[in-house]
């Protein structure tokens, strides 16, 4: 960004770019996606030929190379149409980034360039059934074995699961807590991988979601990502971009509704005038347009601050996802409300961005947690 706050022309050409290729690619079809549980892997690949499977993974290795600004624009041009769809490619983008940055030449050779095309998907693997919010209690082991790690345990709500190829998964190597846990890169194929059954869920209905089990599962030890017991520290170097990447998909989806509110507040008439000009319609109109745009500039200012490596950026993060992901949804509720009955009916896409953005305070930390996460750090100033 330069001067006052404004997005450079490179930035501008990237966001008009996905938001071009939402509006022919992607909101013409999310209602049927929805009402169908269609995967679209067809559209999903599509993205990845504009760069926006490896939005930052560097260019040496195939990727696009930008920074976290920019996947920000794409995530929230693309949630405009399906947040569903925009959240499966940024946690792809997620999983592809990780090896990047921390995977040894070998298994940036060997994965890599079938990620940044999205010939294979992956997926990233921390939570258990056991183990939520308290991350570092997970409990799927893995133990060495000569050239390689047996595997055993289950992760919990895996997006992409079991379509996806590949999944990046947090497994304990050690002692108890955060310094025991390592990654690996699991390949769906390997003998042992298993999935549970496919999750009923309240949204996101465009992207599968399952258990991942592994049993005594074989894997190579050249799969580690990074070193011995360093794989939490890079599942929460990870989550810094999710959670920039989530909050973005609740922008683009509350923005989504503010404009279908502003529409249908302007056609629907009620006591012989249109309901946008009561005055108590244009107030809850301009709290969304509001909310939305300081969650914006937050999360907007938190992106450049992860690109940049700053001291606080982990703080600016969570800050930034929990203003956005609760702004998204508080939006989308009100779009309903606004809506009247038709709200609650699928004709009309507000309920479909309704269900989709409530996850977004849950996924990637929960807003519970992000509060936490800021507290502490302010503490320790």
């Amino acid at each position: 960004m330069t001067g006052q706050f404004q997005l450079t022309e490179d930035q501008l050409a990237i966001q008009d770019a996905a938001r071009r290729f939402t509006a022919d690619a992607i909101t013409p079809h999310a209602a049927e996606w929805d009402e169908k549980h269609v995967f679209p892997k067809d559209t999903i690949r599509a993205a990845a030929e504009l760069g926006f499977a490896a939005i930052y993974v560097s260019e040496e290795n195939g990727g696009t190379g930008l920074g976290r600004l920019e996947a920000a624009l794409i995530m929230e041009a693309m949630a405009y149409g399906c947040p569903s769809t925009s959240a499966f490619i940024s946690i792809h983008n997620m999983a592809s980034w990780m090896l990047d940055r921390f995977g040894s030449a070998e298994v940036k050779a060997k994965y890599l360039p079938r990620l940044v095309g999205m010939e294979w998907m992956a997926s990233y693997c921390l939570t258990e059934p056991g183990s939520g919010s308290d991350a570092a209690a997970l409990k799927t082991a893995a133990v060495r074995d000569g050239d390689d790690w047996l595997v055993t345990g289950t992760k919990q709500f895996i997006s992409g699961a079991p379509e996806n190829d590949l999944y990046l998964t947090m497994v304990r190597t050690g002692e108890d807590g955060p310094k025991g846990i390592s990654c690996l890169a699991i390949e769906k194929t390997m003998p042992g991988v298993s999935f549970g059954a496919p999750e009923k869920k309240l949204g996101w209905h465009s992207q599968p979601t399952a258990a991942l089990i592994l049993d005594n599962v074989r894997v190579p030890a050249e799969n580690l990502v990074g070193g011995l017991g360093e794989g939490f520290r890079i599942a929460m170097t990870g989550l810094d971009g999710g959670r920039l990447n989530i909050g973005a998909c609740s922008l683009g989806g509350g923005q989504r509704c503010l404009d279908e509110a502003l529409r249908y507040t302007r056609e629907r008439k009620q006591f012989g005038q249109a309901i946008a000009d009561f005055q108590n319609t244009q107030f809850m109109l301009a709290d969304m347009a509001t909310e939305l745009e300081a969650a914006r500039t937050l999360l907007y200012l938190a992106a450049a601050k992860v690109t940049d490596g700053a001291p606080d950026k982990t703080r600016f993060a969570a800050m930034a996802k929990r203003l956005a992901t609760d702004n998204g949804s508080a939006v989308a509720d009100r779009a309903l409300q606004l809506h009247g009955g038709y709200g609650y009916l699928a004709d009309y896409p507000v309920e479909r961005f309704w269900r989709d953005l409530r996850v977004h305070s849950i996924l990637e930390g929960t807003n519970q947690i992000m509060r936490l996460i800021v507290g502490r750090d302010l503490l320790r100033q």
